[in-house]
């Protein structure tokens, strides 16, 4: 019966430790200097060393001619805490594992209160110390914060953040590494050649992937190799093979994925999809295969950009198997060999809980072969690549006319005089403005460069048959048209356009910009007065990480459209939207529509005429309103009210009389109004509202007329009637009507004041 390799090459010193320099080196210092602590805490993966430091650790402090960083090995107690020794009394050893509760701590306390029996110090060894319950940690903070002087304690954990944060404080921590593979080639090497063990090449660093850099276990994977070999017919000494260490670990042999790789390479399907169905007969993981071809690949980039030094950094790796390698490396190429990697990797993402990895490995190999196509097929001319880029530019008369709707509003209304001012381009109107995101779409990208100088082209439409040259022939009026301010004309005729572009940088940005419209621009200071809905918006639209937020990127949008870099100020959205531009709010213009908020029950079946003026009426009108702004020469009394509610000529002619409530339409097909002998049943009636009550007959002036004394004198009885089929019910409407004098205009919500009201 033979011992465990990491048990009989466990070391005996900090000198015999690999990978640890930065553990060995302070302790073996702080040893030389006579300057311990009385607690440490040592953590890190599993099977890199931790309870072997601190054996070693326990003889150092323990050795008869210590405290000393090299033991004697000769002592007594050197001689029990070696890799042959059956332990000390005086290091105690404990699996927090199975005793982490209080009653364990209890008796840990018990005996430290004794002195050691032989040695320097009572040393306690807590392995897996993250297992300790709160409640034993407890229990031992007293002990661990203030111990006797012949007591040391040795913390061993691999989740150090599970250990009680008092304790922690008190110890001095020192995390352990994962082994690098070079340092553990070297090492398994070497105990290959003690051990008079013949390796193949290939299998050492098969060995140390799999281990994973712990020393424990690529240890016990390279003992399970060199027991499952046997010696050649031959020979007496014992050689591992490289297939049955291909074959024990799982990777894949070298062969197939040269196979492999040489057709993915050379874009052959032929030889790459019957390798791949071998992978799978093989019974070997698709998983693991393309594991292995994505360690692969990456040996290819290394070579591709190292060259001839990537010896230097592809350690274990044969001469004739890198000669090979940088074969393969230079028919993918540096380009090829990225974005081949790239797919792979993602095809290994998606292949971690996939049902069918045979499914997705083939799918994997289609992608590659179908890139390496289509680089086949775009690599014979490159050179012409700058050419085409450049083509359209100069040949499509799109690319001409087309930002000119876009980046002027005289590109897209009717014809004006040829003047060089800006003031002489008419404003665009609503159908011009509406046709720019179109516009936009068609138009190639323009040149940053050109955006910052307000460059257009001419307004001048190049037809389509119109050779290349043709904007060279008339270079001399594009300045001329492009050298005019930025205006909210302007702004307002490009904001389609400056929406287009936002949605290609952000499309969040995006849907928070369409709810946002240009109200007023300054040219001098180049601020753009935005109009917003509501202070939430403003909120959002700010954002909350500085120079990434929907403002940012409108103002990107805007400066690559118009070229300004502009500041904003937000305002309260004007009723109805933003402010209409001068060449659609004439008089010949047809009538607003109603606002969205309005309800249903606002619309008439009776013919309406308003104004322009009407659109910014939001509450009752109680007073003659003043006829519109453009005719301010007519004096007071000849200006005619606002027709704002055109009344039937039945309801002119009763305006005195009581008038039924209504929702602020009249049906002249209607019935008549019931009276009160025909009043509804009760369950019929409306709710009760307690806000309206009926008026009180009350004794009418000497002043009023004839009409109004005889409504005070016999007062009316109002009757609220139930709405019709999609109507609003308003009470109290009829008596504003009769008393006030009142006409309806339309209904709108209640929206709370914000700070722009």
């Amino acid at each position: 019966m033979t011992t465990a390799l990491y048990r009989r090459y466990r070391p005996e010193t900090f000198g015999e430790m690999i990978g640890q320099s930065q553990v060995t080196d302070p302790l073996m210092t702080a040893l030389r200097g006579d300057r311990v602590g009385h607690a440490y805490l040592f953590s890190g993966p599993r099977g890199c060393g931790k309870t072997t430091s601190a054996r070693i650790l326990a003889r150092c402090l323990n050795c008869a001619e210590g405290p000393t960083d090299v033991p004697c090995g000769v002592c007594p107690s050197c001689v029990e805490l070696s890799r042959a020794g059956g332990g000390s009394l005086d290091v105690v050893e404990i699996d927090a594992a199975s005793h982490n509760g209080v009653d364990d701590a209890r008796d840990l306390r018990e005996r430290a209160t004794f002195a050691p029996s032989r040695d320097r110090y009572k040393i306690f060894i807590l392995d897996e110390a993250h297992m300790v319950t709160p409640q034993g940690f407890n229990a031992l903070l007293k002990l661990v914060e203030e111990p006797p002087e012949h007591v040391k304690f040795i913390f061993a954990t691999t989740e150090p953040e599970k250990v009680l944060g008092t304790i922690r404080s008190r110890t001095h921590h020192y995390p352990f590494r994962l082994v690098p593979p070079a340092a553990m080639l070297e090492y398994v090497a070497k105990l290959c050649a003690e051990e008079g063990v013949i390796v193949e090449q290939g299998v050492l660093p098969l060995v140390v992937r799999a281990g994973g850099g712990s020393p424990r276990d690529t240890l016990s994977l390279l003992d399970q190799l060199i027991a499952g070999s046997d010696a050649p017919a031959d020979s007496e000494t014992v050689t591992v093979g490289y297939a049955r260490a291909v074959s024990l670990l799982g990777y894949t042999h070298a062969a197939l994925l040269d196979e492999i790789v040489d057709a993915l390479a050379a874009g052959d399907a032929a030889a790459a999809f019957p390798a791949i169905d071998r992978v799978v007969q093989t019974g070997q993981d698709p998983r693991r295969f393309v594991d292995d071809l994505l360690e692969r690949l990456r040996d290819l980039i290394v070579i591709a950009a190292v060259g001839a030094g990537a010896s230097a950094v592809l350690r274990g790796i044969a001469e004739d198997d890198l000669e090979r390698m940088r074969a393969q490396a230079a028919t993918f190429g540096s380009a090829r060999l990225s974005r081949t990697a790239d797919v792979v990797s993602a095809a290994l993402d998606d292949m971690s809980g996939a049902t069918s990895p045979r499914l997705h490995l083939e799918l994997m190999v289609a992608r590659v072969l179908a890139a390496a196509a289509e680089a086949s097929t775009s690599d014979p001319a490159p050179a012409a690549a700058p050419e085409r880029a450049a083509a359209p530019a100069r040949s499509t008369p799109a690319a001409v006319s087309t930002p000119a709707a876009v980046a002027t509003p005289a590109a897209v209304s009717p014809p004006a005089p040829a003047t060089g001012s800006p003031a002489a381009a008419p404003v665009a109107t609503p159908a011009a403005a509406s046709a720019a995101p179109a516009a936009a779409q068609t138009a190639p990208a323009e040149e940053p460069a050109a955006r910052t100088e307000n460059e257009a082209p001419s307004p001048a439409p190049v037809p389509e048959a119109a050779p290349a040259p043709a904007p060279e022939a008339a270079p001399a009026p594009e300045p001329a048209v492009a050298q005019g301010p930025v205006t909210l004309e302007r702004i307002t005729a490009s904001w389609p356009a400056v929406l287009t572009r936002l949605e290609s940088i952000s499309r969040t940005s995006w849907l928070l910009a369409t709810a946002v419209q240009p109200l007023a621009y300054a040219t001098d200071t180049e601020v753009l007065t935005l109009g917003f809905t509501s202070q939430h918006d403003v909120a959002k639209f700010k954002g909350t990480t500085p120079g990434s937020g929907p403002s940012d990127h409108l103002r990107s949008a805007i400066e690559s459209e118009l070229g300004v870099r502009v500041k904003y100020l937000p305002a309260p959205m004007p009723t109805g939207g933003a402010p209409r531009q001068s060449a659609a709010s004439g008089p010949s213009a047809p009538a607003d529509p109603a606002p969205a908020s309005e309800p249903a029950s606002a619309g008439s079946s009776r013919p309406q005429v308003r104004s322009a003026s009407a659109s910014t009426v939001t509450e009752w009108a109680v007073a003659p309103i003043p006829s519109a702004v453009e005719q301010p020469s007519v004096p007071p009394a000849a200006a005619a009210p606002l027709p704002v509610d055109d009344e039937p000529e039945e309801v002119e002619a009763a305006a005195a009389a009581p008038l039924p409530p209504s929702d602020g339409a009249v049906d002249r097909d209607a019935p008549p109004l019931p009276s009160d002998d025909e009043a509804p049943a009760y369950d019929d009636e409306p709710p009760y509202d307690p806000s309206y009550e009926p008026p009180v007959a009350r004794q009418a002036p000497p002043e009023r007329s004839a009409p109004a004394q005889r409504t005070a004198t016999a007062p009316p009885v109002v009757i609220e009637r139930a709405p019709t089929a999609g109507g609003v019910q308003r009470y109290g409407e009829a008596v504003i009507r009769q008393v006030l004098g009142a006409t309806f205009l339309r209904e709108e919500p209640y929206e709370p004041p914000t700070r722009f009201s």
